[in-house]
């Protein structure tokens, strides 16, 4: 049984990191939605999305220093509880906030007119103040606060995942199966953020109080502009998971016996014989570690390959953390598209190809037997091809629909033709007319009546609207037009996923060959403190600032802005895309100056050795052997 343990426990860490990446790429699945249902901005939902890396990088440096003083296993298993915890606050504004009350909401009297034309109507604005003042509750203002906490939660309860199971994993394992085991967990974390685009194109298909009403009771679509779904049906379902992935760490013992490389377990003397040197990080004391800890990571900092291949992921990282965050939500506004097939082309198509990506990036270096400068040869190379490839994607897209007074914008700054009708400031329930004009309400169309369908309350076209030739209008907006240019976006843009996670598996390489051996693991923990602080906790709220300049029309409620009903959507993919391209580019130069730098040491190094000679008979020869061992120096 002792020697099935080292599986076993590959077989749970597995579990448990899908589990954790799930709610991760789930939460990002449903960023738009969330967005949508609680009036966001983009730079809120922004903030929303990188808010776990303040817990993470404020612990993260820590976890060199606990190593293996600690139960690992046990901590793990708290992690995860602790995410289990964050995933179900995640999920609570759901049961605090009421249900969803969408602007000119249909009640199920098929004689209400709410959301029409109202020639007198001046007791509407008396009835929607008072709505209001109902709406605005302490509970929906907790609601950002309790997002915000879950994600903070998240980013604790992540800290030692990963690290503690892959050290642990390592220690025990054999040199034989290590690699595969290893193999085994960055296959599963890179899939994992898939399965949670995958689950939030499932989850998002059902109405978002789904658990309150009937089916015929939902007066929406799900192309309807204002459909909300079920965001809080994946967050129950990833706590269940991860609840149940933490059980099994309370029972795996502190030490396991080593594996030998066929895979047995040694006996207790000789594992003490093939018992590893010491980690000097062990052997420090807390405050020696924090003390020593800046001093090791400038020194490590000061070397000119590993910063510029560390700023060089970096820049990758950042653009990666805010594609994976709005690019669903571009995908849906860009295109026409619901949030739940937006999801599925990310987790269906980018991310798979971005995994096959780094096998394939993996194996071609093993195959090559690449050296470092190799390496940073191809790192340059996929880059290039990936700016070759993200250029043309700048020029795919939709420009902005023709809405009536909102754009092209008017002179008086009016919503255009309303037919003397009394419209609220705050309605968004967009129609399409049948001569293809859209407007953002029926009553803006100067619409009078409306058919409902007779077994539901679903609106199926307004009738006698004054603004439209041809009088009546369909629920929902016009759209784009532009539909067909979604396949060779993303075929482009999978394909720039695919070539950029070429370079993945070489630029680690390039760092574990650059550093000093006793530096390696403070090399990494830099590495990864630096990604979150200078890519994944920023960059989705760039991202996000970036798309709210781009909007022509906010939503209002209580006189406050919400979320963007209408972006200018030639600025909107200029921008987004843009900094997809600038980070790119940024990378790009990174990794070309390293390059150059390997090759000028490569050059120098050769022409020292080959200035060696002995005298031999009075006759100056090159010394082969101290040439050779000039040669054997230079960096591979």
């Amino acid at each position: 049984m002792l020697g099935e343990l080292e599986p076993l426990f590959v077989l749970c860490h597995g579990m448990l990191q899908l589990a954790q990446l799930l709610v991760s790429g789930y939460l990002k699945s449903s960023i738009s939605t969330i967005e949508r249902r609680y009036g966001f901005s983009s730079q809120k939902s922004g903030i929303l999305a990188s808010f776990n890396e303040v817990g993470n990088i404020v612990l993260i440096v820590f976890v060199s220093f606990f190593g293996s003083r600690v139960h690992r296993p046990r901590f793990i298993g708290g992690g995860a509880l602790v995410v289990s915890l964050a995933a179900l606050i995640m999920a609570m504004p759901h049961f605090i906030s009421g249900p969803y009350q969408y602007t000119d909401h249909i009640s199920e009297s098929k004689d209400d007119d709410s959301g029409l034309c109202q020639l007198e109507s001046s007791f509407q604005s008396t009835l929607s103040n008072h709505s209001c003042t109902q709406q605005e509750s302490h509970s929906q203002q907790g609601v950002f606060p309790l997002l915000l906490l879950g994600q903070l939660l998240l980013g604790i309860g992540g800290v030692p995942i990963q690290p503690f199971g892959i050290s642990y994993i390592d220690d025990y394992a054999s040199k034989r199966n290590s690699p595969l085991y290893l193999g085994i967990l960055l296959a599963v974390t890179s899939i994992g953020p898939a399965f949670g685009f995958m689950m939030g194109s499932f989850m998002l298909r059902f109405y978002v109080d789904i658990d309150k009403m009937s089916k015929d009771q939902i007066g929406l679509e799900r192309g309807d502009p204002r459909w909300v779904g079920a965001w809080w049906l994946g967050f129950l379902v990833a706590a269940s998971f991860l609840f149940l992935t933490s059980l099994p760490y309370l029972f795996f013992p502190r030490q396991m016996p080593k594996e030998e490389n066929g895979g047995d377990v040694t006996e207790p003397r000789a594992e003490e014989e093939k018992k590893p040197l010491p980690d000097p990080v062990q052997e420090l004391t807390l405050t020696q570690f924090l003390k020593s800890f800046p001093r090791i990571a400038l020194r490590t900092l000061r070397n000119p390959i590993y910063l510029l291949v560390v700023l060089a992921q970096v820049h990758l990282a950042a653009m990666v953390a805010g594609l994976a965050t709005f690019m669903a939500k571009f995908i849906e506004r860009q295109f026409t598209q619901t949030a739940s097939f937006s999801n599925m082309m990310i987790g269906g198509v980018s991310i798979p190809l971005a995994v096959l990506g780094i096998v394939l990036g993996g194996a071609l270096m093993r195959r090559l037997s690449m050296s470092t400068r190799g390496s940073a040869l191809m790192c340059t190379a996929a880059i290039l091809m990936c700016m070759l490839t993200a250029l043309p994607l700048l020029l795919l897209g939709c420009s902005t629909q023709s809405v009536t007074g909102v754009y092209p914008t008017t002179q008086n700054g009016s919503l255009g033709c309303k037919a003397g009708c009394s419209c609220p400031t705050e309605t968004f329930n967009p129609v399409c007319g049948s001569d293809g004009v859209e407007f953002i309400s029926p009553c803006h169309a100067g619409c009078m009546t409306k058919v409902q369908d007779n077994n539901t309350i679903k609106v199926l076209n307004y009738t006698n609207c004054g603004c439209i030739n041809g009088s009546h209008a369909l629920p929902g907006t016009c759209g784009s037009n532009c539909e067909h240019l979604l396949l060779p976006f993303m075929v482009l843009s999978a394909l720039t996923c695919f070539i950029a996670s070429f370079s993945q598996t070489p630029s680690y390489m390039m760092i574990l060959r650059t550093v000093r051996t006793e530096d390696k693991s403070f090399a990494v923990g830099v590495q990864y403190m630096l990604f979150r602080m200078l890519a994944f906790l920023p960059a989705p709220v760039l991202y996000g600032i970036a798309i709210d300049t781009t909007c022509i029309l906010w939503g209002k409620k209580c006189g406050r802005n919400t979320s963007c009903h209408y972006y200018n959507m030639d600025l909107f993919r200029q921008r987004f895309l843009g900094l997809q391209v600038l980070f790119v580019c940024g990378a790009f130069i990174c990794f070309l100056l390293s390059l150059l730098i390997l090759r000028h040491r490569a050059g120098q190094q050769g022409q020292q050795a080959g200035q060696r000679y002995t005298v031999v008979n009075g006759v100056k020869s090159p010394d082969n052997n101290t040439a050779s061992k000039e040669l054997q120096r230079m960096p591979t």
